[in-house]
């Protein structure tokens, strides 16, 4: 009997693997290091957050800064104003609504309007007399009117008296003929009206009465009042343009006063309202939806405005609403290109700072790529000893990579979106991106370089780098030179805002030559010292931070981008407090002149101020230098080129004044020059000087300068000036004189009619001691007829105080040039940014010792075994970490020094400021030397916190770790 063979399985059966299966290669990295993974993901994060954050922020102020300037230009001007005459066959609301209809068919999308601010209706072109003799009259001119139709103008006021003017024409009380009938004198029925209360009484109509105009070819127009109303708010934008309608308006005719007065009329008559001024016009107020522009999409909004007014939109809109004569009109374009000016000017400041934390954050995230690849160096090369491939590794790396990084920066992206909504959303996603992608890239590419076959070292590669980094460096300062950092009527140059930067990679790479150098001759003489600890530091500081940074120094690796990070942050934060310090000191400077001092105290006229003022307000607390003086417009100088010159006098006590205008850089002069007038004798000439455009029409000797007030003196030049804290303004005609000797000449020279103070008063106190010292009305009258032939002003008595006697201060007028939104935003996100550029900086070197602390610690380990003591390895740490601090900080500041002096110029400071003021950065110690101190302090701090935790390490611990970390 054959034994049967034994079964074989079929090939396809499964049969169980021996051995263990392979571990994932991801999962198991990630575990094995953390902490690593866990601060990868969260530098990832930080970093991609704000490079979404940054463009949605400029885009946020952009748009704030762009609708707040329109919104202070008015209704009028941000609207677009559609003009038509009536239609022939005949004038009805139901037309101006199908009109209306078509002019807003074609906006939307970049030209929005706010549908329910339009205003639109017919008026009278021109305002007709009204010969009612019982009607006002201040100057025997009789007042004029005009007449309006609004659509719902009715929900705008508030009828006090009668009725609104009906839809449909109602018979006229007493029988009167209805609409088109003729009354014995030939006449139509006069036009029914709404006329504003206050108008009314100020004309001296009522309710009822019937208002004729002078008569015509067709007869005597005529309205009758049958409604009054008031207008609760006046500032509203629905009576911007519309005329006198809430009030009578004053209409002078050379000095001649008359009124001028508008009225409404009801939908019944508007077909006849051509019939009170003989032409009418039909007009359309579309006012642009402010709240929905935004300044990225501003040339298309400019474009379709352009269009609308003057191109293929509006003559579709002529043929579609079949009036040939429309007409559009907008002041949109020009506020559009002023808003796009502003924009480009600010644009250098706004982008500085961005430029900062960009730059310090590549820095960053490339020393991370570095210090991990440097961290896993041997690690990477046993892989590729056993079999791995280049290829094979860097893609596993990159899966590394995308576990960590690709969520930390979806989540980030998602948030800045989130706490910065604007429309506007490829820019941020592109940035983030960018970032993310680089993120990604910096270890895998940096363990690439790693694993490539080694060469023969070229060294010729830093030189060159280096030159190329000069050259472009070079050129950008020359063009920013040439150019300015901002051309008019161009886009901001991305390499003009880089110059800064250009300039601080230079000085990082001249550092990185002289840092190891200097610190080295520091060792050399440290080492003929007693003490071991400096010298030791500051060896292993020259060296690089031991071995392995030596190792790296020598492959040009991670311990020159935690100085060049360094750099970039102080020099950036440097030259943008420069420019932030320059703009604060002229818009000081600006309101300085506007106000005359710190503070200024006006009266109306020549009117003195009040009795013991000047005085009190000199002695309230912040009041450094007080300054009354006396300022006459209507001063004439006697004998000059062209004869007689009319001049401002400036009557002032010469040691104060000069203390006034050397303090406000206007006019500065000895005040010995205004000493010694009319000591000698009565008919002495006075001391006086002269403005510079009174001094080319005067010859040097004698004068007769008669005041406006009365009285004349003789006067001799004794100083030209070329401007005065008084009159600030160009085109000023001003004589200068002592307070003394011209008292007894030129009548109420001893009672002051303006003050003015430097220091820091409150305007509420220099407020409210006005109101204290105020005089009464019989004495205020008595003042101002008190001198025989003295021109006769309004006494202050009649006015409010605030407008009698109007105070201003340097702090207030500097708050209102610093209250554009294109000036905080700018200086928001450059504050953010340098905040930002300090983390990083701050980041990259706790990176570097955070990478050097097992090497470190076993140091003091073996040292403490020698003998060392704690406080002399804290010592140790510091002297090794800290010089290339120092250096940074010093070679910060004098990098951003540098780029004030060489960029400063060429920075247009006017928009930042506020007013027009003279191109240039100025250069001082204290805005570069503190982003300077403060960054080295930080890092200071750091360094010795990280010191004295690794001074606390067990011996015993770090000499069972042995050598292999």
């Amino acid at each position: 009997m054959t034994t049967p063979p034994p079964t074989v399985p079929p090939p396809s059966a499964a049969t169980p693997r021996s051995g263990p299966r392979p571990a994932p290669w991801v999962r198991t990295r990630l575990r094995a290091a953390p902490v690593a993974t866990v601060l990868g993901a969260a530098l990832a994060f930080v970093a991609v957050l704000l490079a979404a954050a940054l463009p949605r922020a400029q885009d946020r102020g952009a748009d704030q800064a762009l609708r707040s300037f329109l919104h202070h230009s008015g209704p009028s001007d941000t609207s677009l104003l559609a003009t038509a005459p009536p239609p022939e066959a005949g004038q009805s609301t139901q037309v101006l609504d199908g009109t209306l209809k078509d002019l807003l068919a074609p906006t939307g999308g970049s030209l929005p309007i706010d549908a329910d601010a339009v205003i639109h209706g017919s008026r009278t072109v021109k305002r007709q007399p009204l010969v009612n003799p019982e009607l006002s009259r201040p100057s025997g001119f009789p007042p004029n009117m005009a007449l309006l139709y609004v659509r719902q103008a009715q929900a705008h006021v508030r009828l006090v008296e009668g009725r609104w003017p009906g839809d449909a024409p109602a018979a006229a009380t007493g029988g009167a003929p209805a609409q088109g009938a003729q009354d014995p004198a030939g006449s139509a029925r006069p036009l029914q009206i709404a006329l504003s209360k206050r108008a009314a009484e100020t004309l001296g109509a009522r309710l009822g009465s019937v208002l004729t105009s002078a008569p015509q070819l067709h007869g005597t127009p005529s309205v009758e009042v049958v409604g009054l109303y008031t207008v609760p708010d006046e500032t509203e934008d629905f009576w911007a343009d519309l005329g006198c309608l809430a009030r009578a308006c004053e209409h002078y005719i050379g000095e001649n006063l008359s009124w001028d007065v508008d009225a409404f009329v009801g939908a019944g008559d508007l077909d006849r309202l051509d019939s009170w001024g003989r032409t009418a016009v039909d007009f359309w107020r579309l006012p642009v939806d402010i709240g929905r522009l935004q300044a990225d999409r501003l040339d298309a909004t400019a474009r379709e405005v352009a269009s609308y007014v003057a191109g293929p939109t509006a003559a579709a809109l002529a043929r579609e609403s079949n009036r040939d004569l429309l007409r559009s009109t907008s002041r949109l374009s020009e506020l559009f290109e002023q808003a796009r000016v502003r924009r480009q000017a600010a644009a250098p400041l706004a982008a500085i700072g961005p430029a900062g934390v960009g730059g310090v954050a590549f820095v960053v995230l490339c020393l991370a790529g570095a210090l991990a690849s440097d961290r896993r160096g041997a690690e990477l090369r046993l892989l590729l000893a056993r079999g791995g491939s280049r290829v094979g590794i860097v893609g596993r790396l990159l899966g590394e990579g995308a576990v960590t990084v690709l969520p930390a920066a979806a989540a980030a992206a998602a948030l800045a979106v989130l706490l910065l909504p604007t429309p506007r959303l490829a820019p941020a996603l592109l940035s983030a991106a960018a970032v993310a992608l680089l993120a990604l890239l910096a270890f895998p590419v940096r363990a690439a370089v790693l694993l490539a076959p080694p060469r023969p070292a070229a060294r010729w590669r830093r030189p060159v780098g280096e030159l190329l980094v000069l050259t472009a460096t070079g050129a950008a300062v020359l063009e920013v030179r040439r150019r300015g950092i901002s051309p008019a009527g161009s886009d901001m140059d991305p390499l003009l805002v880089a110059a800064p930067l250009l300039l601080a990679l230079c000085g990082g790479l001249l550092l990185a030559r002289l840092q190891p150098v200097v610190t080295g001759w520091l060792a050399r003489a440290a080492g003929r010292g007693s003490g071991l600890v400096g010298f030791l530091g500051l060896a292993r500081a020259a060296r690089g931070s031991g071995a392995s940074g030596a190792r790296a120094r020598g492959r040009g690796g991670p311990s020159v981008l935690p100085l060049v990070a360094l750099l970039l942050a102080i020099t950036t934060g440097g030259f943008g407090a420069a420019v932030l310090q320059s703009v604060d000191s002229a818009r000081l400077e600006v309101a300085r002149l506007t106000v005359g001092g710190d503070a200024a105290i006006s009266a109306p006229g020549n009117s003195p101020l009040p009795d013991g003022l000047a005085k009190a307000a000199g002695e309230l607390p912040g009041v450094r230098t007080s300054v009354p003086l006396w300022i006459d417009h209507d001063s004439f100088v006697l004998g000059t080129a062209q004869g007689t010159t009319q001049v401002t006098l400036i009557v002032a006590e010469p040691a104060a004044y000069a203390e006034l205008s050397r303090t406000l850089g206007c006019g500065a002069f000895d005040p010995a020059l205004l000493a010694g007038g009319g000591a000698g004798s009565a008919d002495a000439p006075v001391p006086a000087l002269f403005s510079a455009d009174l001094a080319r029409q005067a010859a040097p000797g004698t004068y007769v300068l008669r005041a406006g007030s009365g009285g004349e003196l003789r006067t001799r030049v004794t100083g030209v000036i070329d401007c005065t804290p008084a009159q600030p303004g160009p085109g000023g005609v001003t004589v200068v004189l002592p307070a003394g000797p011209a008292t007894a000449s030129i009548h109420g020279v001893d009672r002051p009619n303006r003050w003015f103070g430097l220091g820091s008063p409150a305007a509420d106190g220099l407020r409210a001691l006005v109101r204290a010292t105020r005089p009464a009305a019989g004495a205020a009258d008595a003042a101002a007829t008190a001198a025989p032939g003295a021109v006769r002003y309004p006494t202050a008595q009649a006015l409010p105080v605030d407008e009698a006697y109007p105070v201003r201060t340097s702090a207030e007028a500097v708050a209102e040039l610093a209250a554009d939104p294109l000036q905080r935003s700018a200086q928001r996100l450059f504050w953010a940014s340098v905040a930002a550029a300090a983390g990083f900086a701050l980041l990259a070197v706790l990176l570097t010792l955070m990478r050097n602390v097992p090497e470190r610690a076993a140091l003091l380990a073996r040292l403490r075994t020698m003998g060392l003591r704690r406080r002399q390895g804290v010592a140790l740490i510091l002297a090794e970490a800290l010089p290339h601090t120092l250096a940074a900080a010093l070679g910060g500041a004098l990098v951003a020094a540098a780029a004030v002096a060489l960029l400063g110029p060429a920075m247009d400071l006017s928009t930042l400021v506020g007013a027009s003021v003279p191109a240039g950065v100025r250069l001082t110690a204290r805005p570069v030397l503190i982003p300077a101190a403060g960054l080295a302090a930080l890092v200071a701090a750091a360094v010795l916190v990280e010191a004295a935790t690794s001074g606390r390490r067990q011996i015993t611990t770090e000499l069972r770790a042995g050598d292999q970390r």
